[in-house]
């Protein structure tokens, strides 16, 4: 990564941190620990399993999520092993407990993205599905404002989980092609 894109991002977040208020932070805060191991995407797959309308679209979320855990937490992090910007920014404090593992792609962006865009393409509930983007735009801006992520790693992890979302909802329209037509 170049420098001048690392001063960038580092003056960015503080700039963040300096902007932080009360009651904005009970909220992200409270929206980036939901995020945590993927729960408020799982628990809302799991719930749109429950009704028929939608059991097609918490199907596709619960693929997207495991796709996103595999590809970016187990693979990708691993790989690039960037880290955390509060261990590199002088004056950086982070509002949540300190992440242990690498940086790069930001693993809560990527499973947002690819729930809530996998959500987008498979919901016939207009309200629910602006509902849940904005939840997922939310939890990656989050990221920066509790301080645990680049700019670039919430971005990157944000079109990780664009990409995972798209291939999940053209498999899912490859596979319906190959199945018998339902009966009346």
């Amino acid at each position: 990564m170049s420098l001048w894109l690392e001063q960038l991002e580092g003056q960015l977040l503080l700039l963040i941190q300096n902007l932080r208020c009360g009651p904005l932070s009970a909220v992200l805060v409270t929206l980036t620990r939901l995020g945590n191991y993927g729960g408020l995407w799982i628990a809302c797959s799991l719930t749109l399993l429950c009704f028929r309308r939608t059991r097609r679209a918490g199907i596709a979320g619960l693929i997207a999520l495991l796709m996103s855990q595999l590809i970016n937490d187990q693979l990708l992090k691993n790989l690039v092993c960037r880290p955390r910007p509060f261990t590199q920014i002088e004056g950086l404090w982070t509002l949540v407990e300190a992440p242990t593992d690498f940086s790069f792609p930001s693993g809560h962006s990527c499973s947002a993205f690819a729930a809530g865009v996998t959500w987008w393409q498979t919901l016939d509930i207009r309200w629910l599905k602006r509902l849940l983007m904005t939840l997922a735009v939310l939890m990656a801006l989050s990221r920066l404002y509790v301080g645990v992520h680049y700019p670039t790693d919430v971005l990157c992890g944000a079109a990780e989980g664009l990409l995972i979302a798209l291939l999940v909802c053209r498999g899912l329209e490859g596979l319906e092609c190959r199945l018998p037509p339902k009966k009346a």
